[in-house]
């Protein structure tokens, strides 16, 4: 499981050719990777300094440790799915029935696949959110980590989109491929824009 290897062990299995993990796994990454930045700058936000504004700064705090915890639990989940979907492809094909089978199989794994990047689009959101309500009270000595979590968040949401795209075209049932359309057009336009903005606020303070 991803969750539970070392950062070598993963980038080993990334770089190999073989079809998991791929990049719905590093896109769960990066949003995981991003809630902990928010986290160790609400981390850093604490203290007498920061009494004022204790409250908030918890419940940051907590909402992003279980994010990290959720975007890992993700690219466990997408490894798995993509998983399925090969093994569909494997399925026998040699009669009729057996054709169909493997064809509702395929459809089947198809669609599951899509809902991991579905979640972690708006899991991204989340992160995002998250950083912009940190950005006025955080510790200006880590002003800059919070546009690093949303980029990060930000590279999550469209490689997660275009994970999305690809195992929606594969998919025949014009009801399902709506479906999946309904939950996630227009999100990870939003995400985009607000990471970017929230980035720009950034370095707008940095550079004075």
């Amino acid at each position: 499981m991803i969750s539970s290897e070392t950062i070598s062990s993963y980038l080993t299995r990334l770089a190999a050719k073989q079809p998991t993990p791929g990049g719905g796994a590093a896109a769960a990454l990066h949003a995981a990777q991003g809630a902990a930045l928010v986290a160790m700058v609400a981390r850093y936000t604490t203290g007498s300094k920061y009494e004022q504004h204790a409250p908030l700064v918890q419940r940051i705090t907590q909402a992003a440790d279980t994010l990290v915890v959720e975007a890992l639990g993700l690219a466990d989940a997408d490894e798995e799915a993509f998983q399925a979907v090969i093994d569909s492809y494997k399925l026998p094909s040699d009669t009729d029935e057996l054709k169909a089978a493997r064809a509702a199989g395929i459809q089947s794994a198809l669609i599951q696949a899509a809902q991991t990047p579905a979640r972690l689009i708006k899991l991204s959101g989340g992160v995002v959110d998250l950083a912009t309500e940190l950005f006025d009270v955080a510790n200006p000595n880590v002003i800059s980590d919070v546009a690093a979590a949303a980029d990060a968040a930000r590279a999550a949401a469209t490689t997660a989109r275009v994970n999305i795209d690809i195992n929606v075209v594969a998919v025949k049932d014009p009801e399902a491929r709506a479906l999946l359309a309904q939950q996630t057009d227009g999100i990870e336009e939003k995400v985009v824009l607000a990471a970017d903005a929230l980035s720009a606020r950034v370095r707008e303070r940095i550079l004075g």
